[in-house]
């Protein structure tokens, strides 16, 4: 038992971690892509590692149950909801810091450029 409590304390710091990570990141990161990337890697996988931390405390009960069912929409929800939100940005002309001397040119949804 005292394995079992021990692995999941490990979930829980380490998930804790990443969440405080991809706070720091969603304030210090330069563009809006970038905070994207950041808050939207760190929220899935810390919310996700204190919610399994939780479950193997939890051991096999209603209340684990509904861990997992809360951790399995949490997975599919927060990648999606991001690709989303930056998708729209970028139809929107909200485009990418590039490097200053790339000459990328971005398409567009829709079959437009952005200019």
């Amino acid at each position: 038992m005292i394995v079992l409590e021990i692995v999941s304390y490990f979930f829980l710091i380490a998930g804790s971690i990443f969440s405080v990570i991809g706070g720091i990141g969603l304030v210090r990161l330069p563009e809006f892509y970038s905070r994207m990337h950041g808050g939207g890697i760190t929220d899935t996988l810390g919310a996700g590692l204190v919610i399994l931390g939780l479950i193997l405390l939890a051991g096999p009960t209603l209340v684990a149950f509904k861990l997992f069912v809360i951790l399995f929409f949490l997975t599919i929800t927060s990648p999606s909801s991001c690709h989303a939100l930056a998708k729209s940005a970028l139809a929107n002309g909200l485009r990418p810091q590039l490097d200053v001397d790339s000459e990328v040119d971005l398409p567009v949804i829709g079959g437009g450029r952005v200019k």
